[in-house]
């Protein structure tokens, strides 16, 4: 890993989820010569619990995460993209509310000569993901979890260790970013409704409006919020949930060595998402 030097910048990019968080306490720890600046693209559209952990991650780091806001919000996008809702298809939230203001931001950085470093969360278990290539020659990705040979048993380790433990929402959730995104499981969007109401109810909004001026996309493919939250959906939906855990943990091979080998999270019932890279670590 590159030395540090006054014409190197250190960036590491959080997003309120796990693997960032535990990234930056690797770093802390093992490369207290390095002087990075912690950010946070914040879309107004998060968890409360990202940013109660956030909190708990700047008093362990000792200093101040900052926070990029975009220059436009949600809502501004969503007209320009004529109403139609972000999705796998054609994630323009991602684009212009986390990608955006990261490189606004870098941008003069980078045209005054400066080599910048960023280190992303990839872990050594991912072989499908690659970090983010910015286009100027100066822009540099690094990731540490591969070279170092950490995988999400290692990550879950080093946020225990540390004392900061895992954000509060990966009890009902799996990834961090916008309340209503589109690659939520079925059973997260039902535990939203039930821990945030009022964030499920936006998200209604928004998906309805979509509709109305005829986005063919709804946040869970094929189905509407209100098809997904009706009671008998919502009993349905429980039920499946539950009996995929229960197959999970009859194949589960516990590690006594490592308490975290028995926690089972949405990732390992429904397979890790490749998209939002950004977003989610």
């Amino acid at each position: 890993m590159a030395s540090d030097n006054e014409d190197i910048k250190h960036v590491l990019g959080l997003s309120g989820g796990r693997d960032s968080a535990a990234l930056a306490v690797y770093m802390r720890q093992n490369h207290p010569e390095f002087d990075i600046e912690y950010f946070f693209t914040d879309t107004g559209k998060e968890l409360p619990e990202v940013y109660e952990f956030l909190g708990r991650l700047e008093g362990f780091l000792g200093k101040t995460i900052l926070r990029l806001n975009p220059e436009r919000d949600f809502d501004y996008w969503l007209k320009q993209f004529n109403n139609f809702l972000p999705s796998p298809q054609t994630r323009w939230c991602t684009r212009q509310l986390k990608l955006r203001p990261f490189e606004l931001w870098l941008k003069p950085v980078l045209a005054s000569g400066k080599i910048v470093n960023s280190y992303v969360a990839i872990r050594s278990d991912e072989e499908y993901r690659e970090g983010y290539r910015g286009k100027h020659p100066n822009m540099k990705t690094i990731l540490p979890f591969k070279e170092a040979g950490i995988d999400k048993n290692g990550v879950i380790d080093i946020l225990n260790s540390s004392g900061l433990g895992m954000p509060k929402y990966y009890s009902w959730r799996s990834r961090s970013g916008c309340t209503f995104c589109f690659y939520q499981q079925k059973i997260e969007w039902v535990r939203l409704k039930e821990l945030h109401p009022e964030a499920f109810e936006e998200a209604q909004g928004y998906e309805k409006n979509a509709q109305e001026h005829g986005s063919p996309f709804t946040w869970n493919e094929g189905e509407t919020l209100d098809q997904l939250t009706s009671p008998e959906r919502i009993v349905q939906i429980k039920k499946d949930y539950e009996e995929r855990l229960t197959k999970a943990k009859l194949k589960m091979v516990p590690n006594p060595l490592r308490s975290s080998s028995c926690q089972i999270d949405n990732d390992d019932l429904f397979g890790e998402s490749k998209g939002c890279l950004t977003c989610h670590k």
